[in-house]
């Protein structure tokens, strides 16, 4: 009898042991891609770089602060409106990856002297809010932004208004149940996702993606496990002056809520009308005429504006660029 069952517990011995072996190989793949597979070292992008050496900051307000509801202090700055009467609305900026609220002050600027009345943040995780590259959550970027709208309410109406990585956070923000804290949005040049027929290769030279951790991560907070969240995934090609100022790198938490959730195509879909974009048509970063047909394709045609002449920085700190982003507020 015994010898009769001796092949059938023998293939399932053998299923068994395979079965761990490929277990096991899985988790080491894992560990493996968490500890040695993050972003590589990258060189500087002059033309990231190099153009805010040009912006004039003598007008540069002094810091304000508030405190989220988790007690930490954010930063941001306010540009009171410059003209009478203003217009009775608000723009919230958000700056691009790496960046803070002073790297939109030459926007900031133009609109506050087009009678509007700006806010330029500092994200957690950038300039002068929270720990630098670092974000203890999914979903904190979005509920520091509300506490933000509570702490400095605002009684007239609001814009969003988000460039880069920023325009995708953007985009996930007004794609949430949060959608009505704004009746409008505006994104310029926005990053929507590293498949999107938009993106340039390391977006052109600008971001290394650790991906192997990225994606080993990914799989683990599938399961709850966040334990490894804070590692960097992502570094930026800073020189050694904005090295200091600006935010050098991202671990998985903030580099996954600052920008669309993964089916972008969905965030579009859920976009409320009105929508505007706008890129110029010499952006390094992203394809700028593919912008209009994503969102096509993905149900929601939005009104797409393109600069000629601008390149991804020009998008904020070029005049002709300044001031149609102005005039697409003012619609």
């Amino acid at each position: 009898m015994a010898t009769r069952f001796q092949p059938r517990y023998r293939t399932i011995l053998h299923m068994i042991t395979a079965f761990v072996l490929l277990a096991l190989a899985l988790l080491l793949g894992l560990a493996a891609a968490i500890a040695w597979g993050g972003p590589q070292p990258i060189a500087a992008l002059a033309s990231i770089n190099e153009p805010f050496a040009r912006v004039d900051y003598a007008a540069l307000p002094a810091p304000r602060h508030y405190t989220a509801r988790d007690g930490t202090r954010l930063a941001w700055l306010h540009y009171p409106p410059a003209t009478q009467p203003p217009t009775g609305r608000r723009i919230v900026l958000v700056h691009g990856s790496s960046a803070r609220a002073r790297s939109m002050h030459v926007l900031a600027m133009a609109l506050a002297g087009a009678g509007f009345e700006v806010a330029a943040l500092d994200l957690r995780g950038h300039g002068d809010s929270g720990s630098r590259g670092h974000a203890a959550y999914l979903g904190q970027l979005e509920d520091d932004l509300e506490d933000f709208l509570r702490a400095a309410p605002y009684l007239g109406r609001s814009t969003l208004l988000g460039f880069s990585s920023g325009g995708g956070f953007v985009l996930r923000f007004a794609a949430s149940e949060r959608q009505a804290l704004f009746d409008r949005y505006v994104l310029l040049s926005p990053f929507l996702h590293h498949t999107a027929p938009t993106n340039r290769p390391a977006n052109g030279g600008w971001v290394s993606v650790g991906l192997p951790r990225y994606i080993a991560l990914t799989v683990l907070n599938r399961f709850g496990i966040t334990a490894w969240n804070h590692l960097p995934v992502m570094r930026f090609g800073l020189n050694d002056a904005a090295q200091a100022l600006l935010t050098p790198s991202y671990d998985y938490t903030l580099a996954t809520n600052f920008r669309p959730n993964d089916d972008y195509q969905a965030d579009i879909r859920r976009l409320p009308a009105g929508v505007r974009l706008l890129a110029g048509t010499d952006d390094e970063l992203f394809e700028a005429t593919r912008f209009d047909a994503v969102f096509a394709d993905a149900g929601h045609p939005a009104a797409v504006a393109l600069i000629p002449g601008v390149n991804h920085i020009g998008l904020t700190l070029a005049p002709a660029a300044v001031q149609a982003v102005v005039r697409a507020c003012a619609e």
